[in-house]
């Protein structure tokens, strides 16, 4: 019903930057709220930073607050990720997530995941 697939991750050295994508297939973005999490290697899963779809509106974590920027293409139905001042310790495996805040398909946490993309940043 939801699919969500993120693109763009890959290796870079500290410092540097990487712009990830989650194409959305969605039928309707009525009240929808995506999110960017990311999973290190025996970490738990951590959230990254959300986005409301129809105003805009962001929350970050404070661990990438100030170097990434979450944002979304309403005219091609993505959501995107720009991880500027990467540092090794950003180095996860990242998803693409959704929900919707209200309506028939409301959730009240974030149940649409997709693959997730590889990020390894090198010092």
């Amino acid at each position: 019903q939801v699919q969500l697939e993120e693109s763009g991750g890959g290796l870079v050295q500290a410092g540097g930057s990487l712009r990830l994508s989650c194409a959305a297939s969605i039928r309707t973005f009525s009240s929808l709220r995506m999110a960017w999490f990311r999973q290190a290697p025996g970490k738990e899963r951590e959230f990254v930073a959300s986005i409301t779809w129809s105003t805009g509106t962001t929350v970050y974590a404070g661990s990438v607050k100030g170097r990434f920027t979450i944002s979304r293409d309403n005219a091609k139905n993505t959501l995107d990720l720009q991880m500027n001042s990467l540092k090794p310790e950003d180095t996860a495996i990242y998803y693409c997530a959704a929900r919707f805040s209200s309506g028939i398909y409301y959730q009240e946490q974030y149940g649409y995941w997709g693959q997730g993309t590889q990020v390894t940043v090198s010092s």
